[in-house]
């Protein structure tokens, strides 16, 4: 099982391997978005990983919206046999993680610098195609008012004509000389960027820090802390390393469990589930887009949320998928503030429409809505209960026939929705899209060991795991549920069907709506 990154030659070109974090549930989103995102090959996961081969640069692997975290694979294997064997020679199988292997350690950071130093130069040949058209319009300045002072000079005093020209030659010239110094310091700057990125592993001056995360039997023999120790040591000692706990210059992450032992180096240090352009953070982002991908969204449709919070179901659809009209709803004024807030934050405002409303009183015309996406409020602060009945009708008063609803709902909305009916429902392990036409379908199996492979669909049968049954619900026809983890508390995300016109009708006129302007440089109002 032990898989060493690649090629340090040919570098990130040939492909290199990597590994996400992900949250539970969301590994067959993470699969099916870095098989299309980044057209990643051997594709497998453990529980909450999912290993894959890319070539793609930094640019394409920030793109990745369903994972919390990405790691270059230095090593994975099996993992250590905590009961048979005494504490002693687990402590040498540790540093053998280091010495039984070395060039796979030196791959993964000549892999890792490569990565780096094509990030370095793909910036600096933007900045290159940036400058000519500023040069060029400096230069066509020039000769413009070259050409009219010439005019001029002709005009008043003809004997001066050779005189004005050198003059403005020279200050041509002396234009070209400062371009090219300011052009020589840009360069050398980025050149001393990308000497920070060159190849360390023949270099004794790396700098690196240690992260471990033990569970199961592991843990119970050993500490973070002791494996970190032990681990830093064989480094140091082997390559020639020094440690740093504040700033190193690269990071070691170790996973130790009772399934697999993994090695790796953070690709970046802000994880990718930490969104820059979310100000105020509600659901989890990662959640967010799995629900927003499951939907289908395409172009021209109108995406509804009608119980928005502070939005981050909107932010990651229009972020996604820019060309949908969205409209988010709320009867709070401070989930819809931050809301706004957040709206202005990632630059949004003018994408996606708010809406002072309640859920159950939508100002909207009966089968009006394409899409709906929605995180039903659940836990000690909001007691729906049987409420969540009346929010589904209006839901499917409003939805289009054929149209879509994707929910994230709670253990005990389940139980309201279907009357404590004890059922199940198979998983549906296809990923968060629809497969392309002639894809093969895939269902991952988790053997004792840990290692996962695809399993063909005529064995899906006798691997299925069962989830709470979502009924139909009037004409919503529930086609799809993952359950997914939100921390201390597990959610499942359904998705259903309108199949026909709805029985719930009223009249389609509203006597007041609030309407939320988000201005970007004054405080909103309603109105």
């Amino acid at each position: 099982m032990a898989a060493g990154p690649g090629d340090p030659e040919s570098g990130p070109a040939a492909g290199a391997r990597f590994f996400c974090t992900a949250g539970r549930g969301l590994e067959p989103f993470l699969m099916r978005e870095v098989r299309v995102r980044l057209q990643a090959t051997q594709v497998e996961y453990v529980s909450g990983k999912v290993f894959f081969t890319t070539c793609s640069d930094l640019n394409m692997l920030k793109k990745l919206k369903s994972a919390e975290r990405l790691f270059l694979l230095i090593k994975k294997q099996f993992p250590f046999n905590v009961s048979s064997v005494n504490k002693g020679k687990i402590h040498n199988e540790m540093q053998q993680l280091i010495n039984s292997d070395p060039q796979s350690w030196l791959n993964a950071i000549s892999i890792w610098n490569n990565l780096l130093k094509l990030d370095a130069k793909k910036e600096k040949l933007s900045q290159r195609d940036a400058d000519p058209p500023k040069r060029k319009m400096r230069e066509n300045d020039t000769m413009i008012t070259k050409k009219l002072k010439t005019e001029q000079m002709q005009q008043i005093q003809e004997n001066r004509e050779c005189q004005v020209e050198e003059q403005i030659e020279e200050e041509t010239l002396e234009q070209g000389d400062l371009l090219t110094k300011r052009e020589k310091f840009q360069e050398e700057e980025l050149q001393n960027e990308v000497a920070k990125a060159v190849d360390t592993h023949n270099q004794n001056d790396l700098t690196f820090r240690v992260s471990c995360r033990c569970s199961g039997a592991i843990a119970k023999a050993f500490s973070a802390q002791e494996v970190g120790r032990i681990i830093g040591i064989a480094l140091r000692k082997q390559f020639g390393w020094k440690a740093d706990l504040r700033d190193p210059k690269i990071e070691i992450f170790i996973h130790l469990n009772d399934i697999y032992s993994v090695m790796g180096i953070p690709v970046f240090r802000v994880p990718l589930a930490s969104r820059a352009y979310i100000k105020t953070a509600g659901l989890r982002s990662t959640i967010a887009w799995a629900m927003a991908s499951v939907a289908e969204i395409k172009a021209g449709t109108f995406v509804l949320d009608p119980m928005c919070g502070l939005g981050t179901i909107l932010l990651e659809a229009a972020k996604e998928w820019p060309d949908v009209y969205y409209v988010g709803a709320d009867v709070s004024d401070s989930q819809l503030q931050g809301a706004c807030d957040n709206l202005k934050a990632a630059g949004l405002v003018d994408k996606i429409e708010l809406l002072q409303v309640s859920v159950i009183e939508l100002p909207l015309p009966s089968e009006s809505v394409d899409i709906i996406i929605s995180d039903i409020p659940f836990g000690k602060k909001f007691k729906l209960g049987k409420d969540i009945k009346s929010i589904l009708q209006e839901m499917e008063r409003v939805l289009r026939v054929d149209g879509t609803v994707v929910l994230l709902l709670s253990e005990d909305h389940c139980r309201h929705l279907k009357g404590c009916e004890e059922s199940s429902i198979p998983l549906n392990s296809k990923g968060s899209h629809t497969d392309e036409p002639g894809a093969e379908k895939y269902l991952i199996r988790e053997e004792k060991t840990g290692i996962s492979e695809t399993v063909s669909p005529s064995l899906e049968a006798s691997n299925q795991e069962c989830l709470p049954k979502m009924p139909p619900f009037g004409s919503l026809v529930p086609l799809e549920c993952y359950k997914v983890s939100l921390g201390k508390t597990d959610a499942f995300i359904y998705k259903y069907k309108k199949s026909c016109s709805s029985r719930y009708s009223r009249l389609d006129t509203v006597s007041h709506v609030q309407v939320l302007e988000c201005q970007p440089s004054s405080s909103s109002g309603c109105l």
